[in-house]
């Protein structure tokens, strides 16, 4: 077994890279810790312009990307942690705010630290992949105790595995490694027939209140259309990603991604990118971009040109929960926050990242610290169960 590293997903071949899996036996697989997400992410960011002023030559939005490879004995790839060399925490959702000056206080410097995640993308997936034909527990081992030696040699603060699978963070407790509690919101498909069935769960008030949305959006003309990305045309790009780029700058943002990103991904990811619209006149004036896989949607960018009462909880949440039930997908994943969600039956949920801390000293400090915050999110969780809109049995 010999380890390498790539300095960009695109140096493994697509054929190599498809023959590493989660596991799981999915036709279509997760879409963010695949090869055409990562290349035209990493291609994206390497050209980008930092809204942090990060130093890093390789990567102006701070994603150096230097992904763990495990070779067999005939110089095949045989396991596979995507890995990021971080020079601040911008994009990877890693909650560690504060954690830089704790580290100052201790005479440490916090950066570099190394994560594996999905750039920009908060969401649960697979991270320890693994060639389908070996057995996969001895190779998932081998990528943890390599990338704990390589966050020492590199003299890192820490290795983040965020947001990981729940197969994936039993693993890393069993290696040590301290898991963190994050609460998302995401619909279950309980084998609704339609969206009227899924509705017959909640109480009459919030019914009503979700009906009287829709009918909204229906009585303001606009036409609800559902594109994937083998139908979507560089001028449709060029509409939807005006309209993400606005509610970033909306908001003080920084959207990371240009519009060849998507127009890349949209060629390569085809079916598992789906975009709803709202169109007027043939012209999209409302967007909701979403991947998708075997099992789940996920939600990832809105925008639009003007506000239209209901629009954003239409194309949202309401066309995806439509999408999901016609497509026989599980579940719904719209992305991170947003206590608005309850409202429209997505449940809290938990996430989970894992963390190794090279001191041993903050490792006992991060440690504690995680326990504590650990009561405060399934408080949080339980209280906002108590907000769902679905009637009490019993």
């Amino acid at each position: 077994m010999k380890t390498r590293f790539l300095t960009a997903a695109t140096e493994l071949t697509t054929e190599r890279w498809a023959s590493l899996t989660d596991g799981a036996e999915n036709k279509m697989r997760d879409p963010f810790c695949s090869r055409p997400f990562l290349g035209a992410a990493e291609n994206a960011m390497r050209s980008g312009d930092s809204p942090v002023g990060a130093d890093d030559t390789l990567s102006s939005l701070g994603w150096r990307a230097h992904h763990l490879c495990l070779v067999d004995d005939d110089d095949e790839v045989a396991a596979l942690l995507p890995l990021y060399i971080r020079t601040h925490s911008f994009g990877d959702f890693s909650r560690d705010w504060g954690w830089p000056d704790a580290w100052e206080r201790a005479g440490l410097a916090y950066y570099p630290k190394l994560v594996s995640g999905m750039p920009f993308t908060p969401s649960p997936g697979p991270r320890l992949l693994v060639r389908a034909d070996l057995p996969r527990a001895p190779w998932v081992a081998a990528l943890i105790t390599a990338a704990i030696a390589e966050t020492t040699r590199l003299g890192a603060s820490n290795w983040q595995c965020l947001f990981v699978s729940d197969e994936d963070a039993a693993t890393l407790v069993n290696a040590g490694l301290l898991m963190r509690r994050g609460v998302q919101f995401h619909w279950r498909n309980a084998d609704y027939k339609n969206f009227d069935d899924f509705l017959a769960g909640f109480t009459a008030e919030k019914r009503k209140k979700l009906k009287r949305e829709r009918r909204a959006v229906a009585e303001s003309g606009v036409q609800l259309r559902t594109l994937h990305g083998d139908e979507i045309s560089a001028e449709n790009w060029r509409d939807i990603h005006r309209q993400y780029r606005d509610t970033f700058a909306r908001y003080g943002n920084y959207p990371a991604f240009p519009v060849e990103f998507f127009i890349e991904i949209s060629a390569k990811l085809g079916r598992q990118l789906v975009v709803f619209t709202a169109q007027e006149n043939d012209r999209i004036i409302a967007s909701a971009i979403c991947y998708r896989d075997d099992h789940a949607l996920y939600g990832r960018h809105w925008g639009c040109d003007r506000t239209i009462a209901g629009l954003h909880f239409e194309l949202c949440f309401y066309q995806g929960i439509e999408y999901c039930i016609a497509h026989g997908l599980q579940s719904f994943e719209p992305g991170a926050q947003g206590e608005h969600k309850l409202a429209r039956g997505f449940t809290p949920v938990a996430t989970w990242s894992g963390f190794w801390i090279a001191d041993a000293r903050l490792r006992r400090a991060v440690g504690d610290f995680v326990r504590r915050e650990d009561a405060t999110m399934q408080d949080y969780a339980d209280e906002a169960s108590a907000h769902l809109p679905f009637r009490r049995s019993g």
